[in-house]
Protein backbone atom coordinates (compact mmCIF):
# COMPACT_ATOMS: atom_id res chain seq x y z
CA UNK A 1 0.00 0.00 0.00
CA UNK A 2 1.35 2.94 -1.02
CA UNK A 3 1.61 6.22 1.43
CA UNK A 4 -1.25 8.28 -0.69
CA UNK A 5 -3.58 5.09 -0.61
CA UNK A 6 -2.45 4.63 3.18
CA UNK A 7 -3.36 8.63 3.48
CA UNK A 8 -6.89 8.26 1.52
CA UNK A 9 -7.89 5.37 4.04
CA UNK A 10 -7.20 7.16 6.88
CA UNK A 11 -10.41 9.71 5.46
CA UNK A 12 -12.53 7.19 4.83
CA UNK A 13 -14.43 6.04 7.85
CA UNK A 14 -13.88 2.39 8.99
CA UNK A 15 -16.95 0.89 8.41
CA UNK A 16 -17.23 2.09 4.75
CA UNK A 17 -13.71 0.80 3.66
CA UNK A 18 -13.90 -2.71 5.20
CA UNK A 19 -17.95 -3.41 4.87
CA UNK A 20 -18.73 -2.73 1.25
CA UNK A 21 -22.48 -3.72 1.33
CA UNK A 22 -22.94 -1.06 3.75
CA UNK A 23 -21.11 1.55 2.07
CA UNK A 24 -24.01 0.45 -0.89
CA UNK A 25 -26.61 1.09 1.50
CA UNK A 26 -24.92 4.27 3.18
CA UNK A 27 -24.58 5.70 -0.63
CA UNK A 28 -27.86 4.81 -1.98
CA UNK A 29 -29.27 6.43 1.50
CA UNK A 30 -27.16 9.65 0.78
CA UNK A 31 -28.74 9.79 -2.35
CA UNK A 32 -31.79 9.64 -1.32
CA UNK A 33 -31.77 11.90 1.78
CA UNK A 34 -30.88 15.13 -0.43
CA UNK A 35 -33.60 14.37 -2.07
CA UNK A 36 -36.18 14.21 0.12
CA UNK A 37 -35.04 17.45 1.68
CA UNK A 38 -35.46 19.13 -1.70
CA UNK A 39 -39.63 17.97 -1.49
CA UNK A 40 -39.48 18.35 2.25
CA UNK A 41 -39.64 22.44 1.33
CA UNK A 42 -41.10 22.48 -2.22
CA UNK A 43 -44.03 20.09 -1.52
CA UNK A 44 -45.03 23.05 1.04
CA UNK A 45 -43.50 25.53 -0.89
CA UNK A 46 -45.85 24.42 -4.10
CA UNK A 47 -48.97 24.22 -1.80
CA UNK A 48 -48.65 27.89 -0.27
CA UNK A 49 -46.72 29.66 -3.26
CA UNK A 50 -48.33 27.72 -6.14
CA UNK A 51 -51.64 26.37 -5.17
CA UNK A 52 -52.74 29.62 -2.34
CA UNK A 53 -53.17 26.92 0.62
CA UNK A 54 -54.23 27.88 4.15
CA UNK A 55 -53.41 26.80 7.59
CA UNK A 56 -55.91 23.91 7.74
CA UNK A 57 -54.93 22.74 4.42
CA UNK A 58 -51.12 22.73 4.99
CA UNK A 59 -52.10 20.75 8.06
CA UNK A 60 -54.11 17.97 6.27
CA UNK A 61 -51.50 18.09 3.16
CA UNK A 62 -48.83 17.45 6.38
CA UNK A 63 -51.03 14.71 7.92
CA UNK A 64 -51.61 12.62 4.64
CA UNK A 65 -48.41 11.96 4.25
CA UNK A 66 -48.11 10.36 7.44
CA UNK A 67 -51.23 8.55 8.05
CA UNK A 68 -49.83 5.80 6.35
CA UNK A 69 -47.51 5.15 9.08
CA UNK A 70 -50.59 4.73 11.37
CA UNK A 71 -52.58 3.05 9.24
CA UNK A 72 -50.74 0.72 7.84
CA UNK A 73 -46.93 0.46 9.98
CA UNK A 74 -48.48 -2.76 12.14
CA UNK A 75 -49.35 -5.42 9.34
CA UNK A 76 -46.96 -4.18 7.11
CA UNK A 77 -44.63 -5.11 9.98
CA UNK A 78 -46.18 -8.89 10.21
CA UNK A 79 -46.56 -9.14 6.64
CA UNK A 80 -42.61 -8.43 6.06
CA UNK A 81 -41.38 -10.79 8.99
CA UNK A 82 -42.20 -13.30 6.51
CA UNK A 83 -41.30 -11.93 3.22
CA UNK A 84 -37.88 -13.10 2.00
CA UNK A 85 -36.52 -10.34 -0.79
CA UNK A 86 -36.95 -7.25 0.98
CA UNK A 87 -34.63 -6.02 -0.81
CA UNK A 88 -36.62 -5.95 -4.28
CA UNK A 89 -39.43 -4.38 -2.07
CA UNK A 90 -37.26 -1.58 -1.52
CA UNK A 91 -36.16 -1.13 -4.98
CA UNK A 92 -40.05 -1.23 -6.11
CA UNK A 93 -41.11 1.39 -3.45
CA UNK A 94 -37.83 3.81 -4.19
CA UNK A 95 -39.26 2.86 -7.81
CA UNK A 96 -43.09 4.31 -7.13
CA UNK A 97 -41.76 7.15 -4.87
CA UNK A 98 -39.99 8.22 -7.81
CA UNK A 99 -42.79 8.14 -10.65
CA UNK A 100 -45.14 9.84 -7.81
CA UNK A 101 -43.32 12.79 -6.91
CA UNK A 102 -42.52 13.63 -10.77
CA UNK A 103 -45.81 13.85 -11.87
CA UNK A 104 -46.00 17.06 -9.87
CA UNK A 105 -44.38 18.95 -12.03
CA UNK A 106 -45.58 16.98 -15.05
CA UNK A 107 -49.21 17.92 -13.55
CA UNK A 108 -47.93 21.37 -12.89
CA UNK A 109 -46.64 21.61 -16.81
CA UNK A 110 -50.09 20.63 -18.17
CA UNK A 111 -52.05 23.37 -16.13
CA UNK A 112 -54.01 20.61 -14.00
CA UNK A 113 -51.88 20.96 -11.21
CA UNK A 114 -54.12 20.98 -7.53
CA UNK A 115 -54.36 20.40 -3.80
CA UNK A 116 -56.21 16.83 -4.24
CA UNK A 117 -52.90 15.73 -6.28
CA UNK A 118 -50.76 17.05 -3.43
CA UNK A 119 -52.68 14.75 -1.08
CA UNK A 120 -53.04 11.58 -3.38
CA UNK A 121 -49.44 12.01 -3.94
CA UNK A 122 -48.45 12.62 -0.32
CA UNK A 123 -50.50 9.54 0.75
CA UNK A 124 -49.45 7.18 -1.36
CA UNK A 125 -45.50 8.02 -1.26
CA UNK A 126 -46.07 7.52 2.64
CA UNK A 127 -47.71 4.13 2.17
CA UNK A 128 -44.51 3.55 0.15
CA UNK A 129 -42.51 4.58 2.83
CA UNK A 130 -43.73 2.28 5.28
CA UNK A 131 -43.05 -0.33 3.28
CA UNK A 132 -39.10 1.02 2.38
CA UNK A 133 -38.49 1.80 6.30
CA UNK A 134 -39.55 -1.50 7.63
CA UNK A 135 -37.70 -3.06 5.27
CA UNK A 136 -34.76 -1.06 5.54
CA UNK A 137 -34.52 -2.34 9.31
CA UNK A 138 -33.46 -6.11 8.42
CA UNK A 139 -31.57 -5.00 5.65
CA UNK A 140 -29.15 -2.91 8.29
CA UNK A 141 -28.73 -5.55 10.94
CA UNK A 142 -27.90 -7.92 7.58
CA UNK A 143 -24.95 -5.44 6.76
CA UNK A 144 -24.02 -4.31 10.14
CA UNK A 145 -22.20 -6.18 12.96
CA UNK A 146 -23.85 -5.81 16.45
CA UNK A 147 -20.91 -4.33 18.01
CA UNK A 148 -20.80 -1.61 15.34
CA UNK A 149 -24.31 -0.54 15.53
CA UNK A 150 -23.62 3.08 16.86
CA UNK A 151 -21.07 4.04 14.51
CA UNK A 152 -23.25 2.89 11.52
CA UNK A 153 -26.10 4.96 13.21
CA UNK A 154 -23.65 7.64 12.92
CA UNK A 155 -22.89 7.23 9.73
CA UNK A 156 -26.43 7.52 8.42
CA UNK A 157 -27.40 10.18 10.42
CA UNK A 158 -24.31 11.58 9.08
CA UNK A 159 -25.76 11.74 5.93
CA UNK A 160 -28.84 13.24 6.86
CA UNK A 161 -27.27 15.78 8.84
CA UNK A 162 -25.06 16.74 5.49
CA UNK A 163 -28.16 16.89 3.78
CA UNK A 164 -30.12 19.02 5.86
CA UNK A 165 -26.95 21.62 5.45
CA UNK A 166 -26.88 21.22 1.40
CA UNK A 167 -30.48 20.03 0.57
CA UNK A 168 -32.63 23.05 2.09
CA UNK A 169 -30.41 25.44 0.30
CA UNK A 170 -30.22 23.50 -3.00
CA UNK A 171 -33.89 23.01 -2.70
CA UNK A 172 -34.45 26.99 -2.23
CA UNK A 173 -32.21 28.24 -4.79
CA UNK A 174 -34.36 25.53 -6.92
CA UNK A 175 -37.81 27.18 -6.21
CA UNK A 176 -36.08 30.87 -7.26
CA UNK A 177 -34.85 29.50 -9.87
CA UNK A 178 -37.33 27.36 -11.51
CA UNK A 179 -40.26 27.41 -9.36
CA UNK A 180 -41.86 24.72 -6.68
CA UNK A 181 -43.06 22.33 -8.60
CA UNK A 182 -40.32 21.67 -10.99
CA UNK A 183 -37.63 21.64 -8.76
CA UNK A 184 -39.06 18.52 -7.08
CA UNK A 185 -37.77 16.55 -10.05
CA UNK A 186 -34.60 16.37 -8.30
CA UNK A 187 -35.80 14.25 -5.51
CA UNK A 188 -37.34 11.88 -8.32
CA UNK A 189 -33.86 11.66 -9.48
CA UNK A 190 -32.27 10.83 -6.14
CA UNK A 191 -34.90 7.74 -5.74
CA UNK A 192 -33.67 6.51 -8.98
CA UNK A 193 -29.82 6.86 -7.36
CA UNK A 194 -30.59 4.99 -4.16
CA UNK A 195 -32.42 1.98 -6.54
CA UNK A 196 -28.42 1.64 -8.22
CA UNK A 197 -26.81 0.87 -4.79
CA UNK A 198 -29.61 -1.68 -3.82
CA UNK A 199 -29.11 -3.75 -6.62
CA UNK A 200 -25.78 -4.10 -5.79
CA UNK A 201 -26.12 -5.10 -2.31
CA UNK A 202 -25.59 -8.85 -1.79
CA UNK A 203 -25.57 -9.58 2.04
CA UNK A 204 -27.82 -12.33 3.08
CA UNK A 205 -30.89 -11.08 4.94
CA UNK A 206 -31.72 -12.27 8.22
CA UNK A 207 -33.62 -15.60 8.06
CA UNK A 208 -37.42 -16.20 8.44
CA UNK A 209 -38.59 -17.88 11.48
CA UNK A 210 -42.49 -19.31 10.43
CA UNK A 211 -44.39 -19.27 13.66
CA UNK A 212 -47.71 -20.15 14.74
CA UNK A 213 -50.74 -18.07 16.19
CA UNK A 214 -52.97 -16.31 14.10
CA UNK A 215 -52.27 -12.66 12.42
CA UNK A 216 -53.92 -11.04 15.18
CA UNK A 217 -51.47 -12.24 17.27
CA UNK A 218 -48.67 -11.90 15.21
CA UNK A 219 -49.80 -8.32 14.44
CA UNK A 220 -49.77 -7.92 18.51
CA UNK A 221 -46.80 -9.87 19.20
CA UNK A 222 -44.40 -6.24 17.95
CA UNK A 223 -46.91 -3.92 19.95
CA UNK A 224 -46.94 -5.88 23.13
CA UNK A 225 -43.11 -5.81 22.92
CA UNK A 226 -42.74 -2.25 22.58
CA UNK A 227 -45.16 -1.10 25.01
CA UNK A 228 -44.06 -4.16 27.51
CA UNK A 229 -40.28 -4.18 27.51
CA UNK A 230 -38.90 -1.26 29.83
CA UNK A 231 -36.71 -0.05 27.72
CA UNK A 232 -38.55 0.29 24.61
CA UNK A 233 -42.00 1.66 26.37
CA UNK A 234 -40.52 4.68 28.08
CA UNK A 235 -38.15 5.71 24.93
CA UNK A 236 -41.15 5.17 22.41
CA UNK A 237 -43.16 7.07 24.47
CA UNK A 238 -40.93 10.49 25.19
CA UNK A 239 -40.14 10.18 21.30
CA UNK A 240 -43.72 9.76 20.15
CA UNK A 241 -44.54 12.93 22.32
CA UNK A 242 -41.54 14.64 20.85
CA UNK A 243 -43.21 14.39 17.86
CA UNK A 244 -46.87 14.68 18.29
CA UNK A 245 -46.06 18.71 19.07
CA UNK A 246 -43.14 19.42 16.39
CA UNK A 247 -45.25 18.26 13.61
CA UNK A 248 -48.31 20.30 14.99
CA UNK A 249 -45.91 23.18 14.53
CA UNK A 250 -43.96 22.31 11.71
CA UNK A 251 -47.17 21.77 9.68
CA UNK A 252 -47.32 25.62 9.95
CA UNK A 253 -43.86 27.04 9.78
CA UNK A 254 -43.96 27.15 6.08
CA UNK A 255 -46.62 29.58 6.45
CA UNK A 256 -45.76 31.70 9.10
CA UNK A 257 -42.17 32.15 7.84
CA UNK A 258 -43.10 32.83 3.87
CA UNK A 259 -47.10 34.56 4.61
CA UNK A 260 -46.30 35.83 8.40
CA UNK A 261 -42.62 36.86 8.21
CA UNK A 262 -42.44 37.41 4.78
CA UNK A 263 -39.17 35.51 3.79
CA UNK A 264 -38.57 34.57 0.14
CA UNK A 265 -38.08 31.00 -0.66
CA UNK A 266 -34.12 31.70 -1.43
CA UNK A 267 -33.35 33.00 1.82
CA UNK A 268 -35.32 30.28 3.90
CA UNK A 269 -33.51 27.79 2.29
CA UNK A 270 -30.75 29.50 2.91
CA UNK A 271 -31.50 30.43 6.42
CA UNK A 272 -32.30 26.24 7.32
CA UNK A 273 -29.42 25.04 5.00
CA UNK A 274 -26.80 27.02 6.90
CA UNK A 275 -28.40 26.50 10.12
CA UNK A 276 -28.08 23.12 9.61
CA UNK A 277 -24.99 22.86 10.47
CA UNK A 278 -25.92 21.87 13.82
CA UNK A 279 -26.91 18.63 12.85
CA UNK A 280 -23.39 17.70 11.01
CA UNK A 281 -21.73 18.99 14.50
CA UNK A 282 -24.55 16.58 16.19
CA UNK A 283 -23.59 13.96 14.06
CA UNK A 284 -19.80 14.23 14.61
CA UNK A 285 -20.29 14.59 18.67
CA UNK A 286 -23.14 12.37 19.19
CA UNK A 287 -21.36 8.80 19.69
CA UNK A 288 -18.70 10.93 21.99
CA UNK A 289 -21.31 12.14 24.06
CA UNK A 290 -23.25 8.63 24.34
CA UNK A 291 -19.55 7.24 25.55
CA UNK A 292 -19.01 10.05 27.76
CA UNK A 293 -22.79 10.17 29.59
CA UNK A 294 -23.86 6.93 28.22
CA UNK A 295 -26.44 6.52 25.66
CA UNK A 296 -29.54 7.10 27.44
CA UNK A 297 -28.78 10.10 29.18
CA UNK A 298 -27.17 11.17 25.50
CA UNK A 299 -30.73 10.28 24.17
CA UNK A 300 -32.77 12.37 27.15
CA UNK A 301 -30.14 15.49 26.47
CA UNK A 302 -31.46 15.18 22.76
CA UNK A 303 -35.16 14.86 23.48
CA UNK A 304 -34.21 18.64 24.84
CA UNK A 305 -32.29 20.69 23.12
CA UNK A 306 -34.16 19.72 20.07
CA UNK A 307 -37.56 21.07 21.26
CA UNK A 308 -36.14 23.72 23.22
CA UNK A 309 -34.05 24.98 20.08
CA UNK A 310 -37.52 25.81 18.05
CA UNK A 311 -38.96 28.45 20.55
CA UNK A 312 -36.90 30.63 18.39
CA UNK A 313 -38.95 30.08 15.51
CA UNK A 314 -42.04 32.19 16.67
CA UNK A 315 -40.02 34.50 19.07
CA UNK A 316 -39.55 35.79 15.13
CA UNK A 317 -42.14 38.25 14.55
CA UNK A 318 -43.32 40.21 11.46
CA UNK A 319 -42.21 43.74 13.14
CA UNK A 320 -38.27 42.29 13.17
CA UNK A 321 -35.98 43.43 10.67
CA UNK A 322 -35.22 40.51 7.99
CA UNK A 323 -31.70 39.67 9.51
CA UNK A 324 -33.00 39.41 12.89
CA UNK A 325 -35.95 36.77 11.53
CA UNK A 326 -32.99 35.33 9.47
CA UNK A 327 -30.66 34.73 12.57
CA UNK A 328 -33.72 33.33 14.50
CA UNK A 329 -34.54 30.89 12.19
CA UNK A 330 -31.25 29.68 11.82
CA UNK A 331 -30.41 29.50 15.49
CA UNK A 332 -33.44 27.48 15.05
CA UNK A 333 -32.55 24.95 12.75
CA UNK A 334 -28.66 24.84 14.68
CA UNK A 335 -30.20 23.53 17.56
CA UNK A 336 -33.10 21.51 16.34
CA UNK A 337 -30.59 20.22 14.10
CA UNK A 338 -28.47 19.02 17.20
CA UNK A 339 -30.48 17.48 19.15
CA UNK A 340 -32.17 15.58 17.08
CA UNK A 341 -28.67 14.21 15.83
CA UNK A 342 -27.96 13.60 19.28
CA UNK A 343 -31.19 11.77 20.10
CA UNK A 344 -31.55 9.58 16.75
CA UNK A 345 -28.42 8.03 16.89
CA UNK A 346 -27.69 7.25 20.44
CA UNK A 347 -31.95 6.21 20.22
CA UNK A 348 -31.22 4.12 17.43
CA UNK A 349 -28.30 1.53 18.36
CA UNK A 350 -30.31 1.26 21.53
CA UNK A 351 -33.63 -0.13 20.01
CA UNK A 352 -31.61 -1.98 16.88
CA UNK A 353 -29.69 -4.04 19.97
CA UNK A 354 -32.58 -4.60 22.24
CA UNK A 355 -34.81 -5.95 19.25
CA UNK A 356 -34.97 -10.11 18.59
CA UNK A 357 -34.32 -10.64 14.91
CA UNK A 358 -37.31 -12.94 14.75
CA UNK A 359 -39.95 -10.16 15.23
CA UNK A 360 -37.64 -7.25 13.95
CA UNK A 361 -40.18 -6.05 11.58
CA UNK A 362 -43.30 -6.71 13.50
CA UNK A 363 -41.16 -4.47 16.52
CA UNK A 364 -40.15 -1.94 14.07
CA UNK A 365 -43.97 -1.69 12.61
CA UNK A 366 -45.11 -0.85 15.79
CA UNK A 367 -42.97 1.48 16.73
CA UNK A 368 -43.65 3.47 13.43
CA UNK A 369 -47.15 2.58 14.33
CA UNK A 370 -47.76 4.59 17.80
CA UNK A 371 -44.03 7.14 17.04
CA UNK A 372 -44.88 8.17 13.32
CA UNK A 373 -48.82 7.73 14.04
CA UNK A 374 -49.18 10.65 16.25
CA UNK A 375 -46.96 12.77 13.03
CA UNK A 376 -50.43 13.17 11.25
CA UNK A 377 -52.56 13.80 14.55
CA UNK A 378 -50.34 16.19 15.19
CA UNK A 379 -49.91 17.90 11.67
CA UNK A 380 -54.06 18.33 12.05
CA UNK A 381 -53.73 19.97 15.45
CA UNK A 382 -51.28 22.03 14.47
CA UNK A 383 -53.86 23.00 11.30
CA UNK A 384 -56.56 23.38 13.46
CA UNK A 385 -55.33 25.39 16.15
CA UNK A 386 -53.35 27.71 13.47
CA UNK A 387 -56.91 28.28 12.35
CA UNK A 388 -58.93 29.17 15.51
CA UNK A 389 -55.82 30.70 17.44
CA UNK A 390 -53.62 32.51 15.04
CA UNK A 391 -50.26 30.18 13.31
CA UNK A 392 -48.29 31.96 15.56
CA UNK A 393 -49.81 31.11 18.93
CA UNK A 394 -50.16 27.44 17.75
CA UNK A 395 -46.56 27.22 17.06
CA UNK A 396 -45.77 28.83 21.09
CA UNK A 397 -47.90 26.47 22.11
CA UNK A 398 -47.25 23.51 20.75
CA UNK A 399 -43.54 23.65 20.83
CA UNK A 400 -43.54 24.09 24.98
CA UNK A 401 -45.59 21.18 24.94
CA UNK A 402 -42.74 19.39 22.81
CA UNK A 403 -40.65 20.10 25.73
CA UNK A 404 -42.43 17.68 28.15
CA UNK A 405 -41.35 14.22 25.84
CA UNK A 406 -38.48 13.76 28.43
CA UNK A 407 -40.34 13.32 31.20
CA UNK A 408 -41.53 9.88 30.54
CA UNK A 409 -37.97 8.88 31.16
CA UNK A 410 -37.62 9.61 34.52
CA UNK A 411 -37.33 6.58 36.65
CA UNK A 412 -37.07 4.04 33.79
CA UNK A 413 -33.89 2.01 33.07
CA UNK A 414 -33.24 4.13 29.70
CA UNK A 415 -31.91 7.01 32.37
CA UNK A 416 -29.23 4.28 33.64
CA UNK A 417 -27.82 3.09 29.76
CA UNK A 418 -24.43 3.53 29.66
CA UNK A 419 -23.79 1.02 26.28
CA UNK A 420 -26.06 -1.05 24.11
CA UNK A 421 -28.72 -3.02 26.02
CA UNK A 422 -29.02 -6.81 25.88
CA UNK A 423 -31.27 -8.90 23.71
CA UNK A 424 -34.70 -8.89 25.11
CA UNK A 425 -36.32 -11.87 25.30
CA UNK A 426 -39.82 -10.57 24.05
Amino acid sequence: MTQGSRSIRRLIPPLLFDTPDFRRLWFGQTISVFGDQITQLGLPLVAVLTLGADATQMGTLTAVGLFPHLLFSLPAGVWLDRVRARRRLMIAADLGRAALIASIPVAYALGVLAMPQLYVVGFLAGTLSVVFDLSWNTLFVAVTQRERYVEAMALLNGSRSLASVAGPTIGGLLVQALGAPLAMLGDAISYLGSVVFLRRIRSPEPPIEHEEGSVRERLLAGLSFVIGDPIMRPTLLSVATVNLFTFASSALFILYATTTLGVSPGALGLALGTGSVGAVIGAIFATRIGRRIGLGPAYALGLVIYPVSLLLIPLAGPDMSMVVILALLFGSEFGAGLGVMILDINVGAIIYARTPDRIRARAAGAFRFINYGVRPVGALLGGLLGGALGVREAIWITTIAAIGGVLFLIGSPVLRLRDLPEVSGD
